[in-house]
């Protein structure tokens, strides 16, 4: 199955599993009386997200997270693959490193997230450093595996050819690791729409964060659920998007082996 036709499925799957998850919502608040204020309808709902379409408000926020999100994300994949290949290829310094790698990993982010602000400051970088502690280290970790895992063969023929470190990472190790790398990237994805809704819950103006706190402070429950559905949807956007370019990336890989 070519990869626009995976892509077709999975979408027509999400589409029937979105129309389950609101027609299971619809048949519980029919059934039982649930205040409105604790879990509105889904008609409210949506009235609520067109409010914010009508206005124009929800291009700001949507975009004011997008652009966390993008820019944690990219910074973070880069610095989880450069860091992660070093420490694949230099045991001595993976040796070195192991433990206060170890530290940051299992440190709570919602708990180090208010340094960030202490730190960075209340702008947008404080946010984006954030997202890049998130996505850093599921990144790195694969990149680690992946090169790690390339054959005793392959890199004999690495030697053989005389290859630079470079152009044996890039022709080599690198399209070898592709798998593990991009597992890596779609959980960091993830985790960076978490780390950009967290940073705007503690430090912003603007942004689907931020649209939460207004909407519980104002016991707004269906603008809080409408913000909670644009967030759901850029992870899941998030999610295709890496999916699609690793179907292309590995495919490209398939192709020239």
């Amino acid at each position: 199955m070519s990869a626009p036709q995976t892509l077709r499925h999975r979408f027509r799957d999400l589409a029937i599993a979105i129309l389950g998850i609101v027609g299971a919502w619809w048949l519980y608040i029919s059934v039982v009386p649930v205040p409105a204020f604790l879990l509105p309808t889904p008609q409210s709902v949506g009235q609520a997200l067109w409010a914010l379409v009508r206005s124009g408000d929800i291009w700001g926020h949507v975009g004011a997270t997008l652009s966390v999100v993008l820019v944690g994300l990219t910074s973070g994949v880069t610095l989880g693959i450069v860091c992660g290949a070093l420490l694949a290829r230099f045991d001595r310094l993976r040796a070195w490193l192991d433990g206060p790698l170890l530290f940051l990993q299992t440190a709570p982010k919602i708990a180090l997230a208010p340094l960030f602000l202490i730190w960075f400051g209340l702008g947008m970088l404080s946010k984006v450093m954030l997202v890049i502690s998130l996505v850093f280290f599921p990144v790195l970790i694969g990149t680690v595996l992946g090169v790690r895992s390339v054959e005793p063969g392959l890199r004999d023929l690495a030697r053989i050819l005389k290859l630079t470190s470079w152009r044996s990472f890039v022709s080599i190790e690198l399209p070898h690791a592709a798998a593990d790398i991009f597992a890596g990237i779609r959980v960091g994805g993830l985790q960076a729409v978490v780390g950009a809704i967290l940073a705007e819950w503690l430090s912003s103006k603007v942004g689907l964060g931020y649209l939460m706190i207004m909407a519980n402070s104002t016991f707004n429950a269906p603008l809080l659920f409408a913000a909670v559905v644009l967030t759901v949807g850029i992870g899941m956007a998030m999610y295709f998007l890496v999916e699609s370019i690793e179907m292309r990336v590995l495919h490209w890989r398939v192709s020239l082996d």
